[in-house]
């Protein structure tokens, strides 16, 4: 299965992170198959790949909890149905 999730880089407690399409058996920060967006949570800073993501999730990738919330973010999918109704 492909997953969409963070992969880390950067310095010692400097955090970024790459949004990247990858097996969801090879290690966090292996080879990905392709690299969608960049997640900076310091600055909050976010650029996706508006293509690729939409054509990746229409393929069946399934995206982690924390990259589901950015997406949401950036209205790329819908909030879940039970996030609405208990008001989150």
């Amino acid at each position: 299965m492909i997953k969409i999730r963070l992969k880390r880089f950067g310095k010692k407690r400097e955090a970024s992170y790459r949004l990247v399409a990858t097996q969801s058996t090879s290690r966090r920060d292996g080879r990905p198959l392709e690299e969608l967006g960049f997640y900076n949570p310091r600055t909050d800073e976010v650029r996706l790949d508006n293509d690729a993501i939409l054509k990746r999730l229409q393929q069946g990738a399934q995206p982690t909890e924390t990259v589901r919330r950015l997406l949401e973010k950036a209205n790329l999918i819908e909030r879940k149905a039970k996030a609405i109704e208990q008001g989150t």
